[in-house]
């Protein structure tokens, strides 16, 4: 079973932590976490991007000039796509490019990430993080004491608006509940703090 540092918010170690094997050790599989990302950033699209065709622009609504004698090609109507102000011919329309993956392949991208994450010992376990009132001062200074990278993921058992709305003004800092992480977010982190409590929830889950 790997092992880790159980550390305080001063950047001290408190005691030793075993992560389980079947989560925090496998062989991270690429293909799986490739297609979680994909998901991921596919479902926070909008989808609302609109162009025109020639049936909805204004006009067009009488033949250029008459079909023969003129010497120039035929035409129907000055909003076909090749005219200027015309319709777009094959332009995006409004759409949801939402899909799901499979809770096996999901499952496996979650545990590969962070096997990744242990072995590049970019995984920090803390033995709670805790503010008694919301300063950002507090939070800087704990990312301090653990040199924490510019790009950082707080992990907590639970929602916590006093953490959370402590460390939202910090650039490149994301604080997130267990139930609310996901793969982009853990391989988007440079460094990934979690709180005690919440590795054995991930494991109570993934293990």
């Amino acid at each position: 079973m790997p092992k880790t540092d159980i550390l305080n918010m001063k950047g001290e170690k408190v005691s030793e932590l075993e992560l389980a094997e079947s989560v925090f050790a496998i062989e991270p599989n690429m293909s799986a976490m490739h297609i979680a990302v994909v998901n991921y950033l596919a479902n926070q699209r909008q989808g609302t991007q609109s162009t025109k065709t020639r049936s909805e622009v204004s006009g067009g609504g009488k033949k250029p000039w008459r079909q023969k004698g003129t010497g120039r090609a035929r035409q129907g109507s000055t909003r076909s796509p090749q005219w200027y102000h015309g319709g777009i011919a094959l332009g995006p329309k409004p759409r949801s490019y939402r899909f799901t993956i499979n809770k096996k392949v999901k499952a496996l991208a979650m545990k590969s990430a962070l096997s990744s994450k242990v072995a590049a010992n970019e995984l920090l376990v803390l033995d709670e993080i805790k503010l008694d009132a919301i300063k950002t001062k507090e939070i800087v200074k704990m990312l301090s004491a653990l040199s924490a990278a510019k790009k950082t993921l707080i992990v907590v058992p639970e929602k916590d608006e006093i953490i959370y709305r402590s460390a939202r003004n910090i650039e490149g800092v994301k604080v997130a509940p267990v139930n609310a992480i996901c793969v982009y977010d853990i391989l988007n982190a440079d460094t990934m703090i979690v709180a005690k409590d919440a590795v054995s929830k991930i494991e109570e889950v993934y293990a």
